[in-house]
């Protein structure tokens, strides 16, 4: 997309309600334009071919086919960023899995929230155009366990001694396929993780149960005063700040509302930050793709107090915005592609 041209939109939606809601809404943007909508995928189809858009936004369910098996089939044919829209579910996970760059929540029936809905959509739309889609990232249990080739050196770092005590990762748009990607090549007795992802509260729950099921980790939503351990990975609420807290050889974290930091609640800086007091240069920091600069000071502050730091890069970023403040900032000791980055780790540790 040029410099100076209106992001082009289709919304695909079996509600005519809904379509009209959204079209009025994000065409108050003058940056946005909605060149056609369509009622369900396969009227989609061929509006997708006949007006060429940027950006999709799509309900997850539609007659005739949902909007998952709708990605699955349509986006290995069409590199088209796609904007989930759902009710508070785990199916935004699916259709994240599937290829989707990002979800946002339906407003209610009496769309009482429409206003904070649309300005989000907007966002999110905007961050979108300035995405690259990626091939999906799959999680089975064999995948898991085997046929990826730094599993072997990831056990052996981890049976060695390391003063690590924590890794603290950080990430946005496109970043909950991510670090699934990170987890699945992590051995059970890694060093305690402590995730700020930018996501919407009960969701942030959702994911943690979901990654919990799947993986050889004991994943939870975190709560104040749970402890980073060993083969434990602790993510933060999604309308909480999380920081880390000290007390002997012991590492916790601490929830709490606050206001918004970078635009952010839960914040990366914020966790990054008490991860540099607290832990230093026991710790290791991640950060991952995601649009603007949350992460990026926290990160510097990690590596000025010892901590290993390692930033995504730009060709397997989705979005190469908060790893590229990181890496300009000089707070980025490596830079590795996502597929490389649990080496990377191990090399670390």
């Amino acid at each position: 997309m040029l410099v100076g041209e209106k992001i082009k939109v289709l919304v695909v939606d079996d509600s005519m309600v809904f379509r009209e809601v959204i079209s009025r809404g994000i065409t108050t943007d003058p940056q946005i334009e909605v060149i056609a909508t369509a009622g369900d995928p396969y009227e989609a189809r061929d509006k997708i071919l006949k007006y060429h858009p940027n950006i999709m936004i799509c309900d997850v369910q539609m007659p005739r086919m949902n909007g998952i098996e709708f990605l699955r089939r349509l986006l290995p044919q069409y590199s088209l960023p796609v904007i989930v829209v759902s009710a508070i579910s785990t199916s935004v996970f699916d259709a994240l899995n599937a290829g989707a760059i990002d979800f946002i929540s339906k407003p209610d029936s009496q769309l009482s929230n429409v206003e904070n809905f649309i300005e989000e959509l907007i966002e999110k739309i905007k961050i979108a155009s300035k995405a690259k889609m990626v091939h999906p990232v799959k999680n089975s249990m064999s995948e898991v366990a085997g046929s990826n080739p730094s599993m072997a050196t990831m056990k052996s770092a981890a049976s060695k001694q390391t003063t690590t005590k924590l890794i603290a990762i950080g990430a946005s748009t496109g970043g909950t396929e991510a670090i699934q990607a990170i987890l699945k090549s992590l051995p059970h007795d890694i060093p305690g993780i402590v995730i700020v992802q930018h996501i919407p509260p009960m969701f942030s729950k959702m994911f943690a149960e979901r990654l919990n099921k799947t993986f050889p980790f004991h994943i939870k939503e975190a709560e104040t005063g749970d402890r980073i351990e060993k083969g434990k990975v602790l993510i933060a609420p999604g309308d909480q700040h999380m920081r880390v807290r000290r007390t002997g050889d012991q590492f916790k974290v601490e929830c709490f509302h606050g206001e918004k930091v970078n635009r952010h609640c839960p914040s990366i800086d914020v966790l990054f930050e008490s991860v540099a007091k607290e832990a230093g240069s026991q710790s290791i920091g991640i950060i991952l793709t995601g649009m603007g600069y949350d992460g990026a000071k926290g990160l510097l502050s990690m590596k000025r107090k010892g901590a290993r730091t390692i930033g995504q890069d730009e060709q397997s970023s989705v979005v190469y915005g908060m790893p590229k403040v990181a890496f300009e900032l000089g707070a980025v000791e490596k830079q590795s592609s996502l597929s490389n980055i649990p080496r990377v780790l191990s090399m670390m540790l």
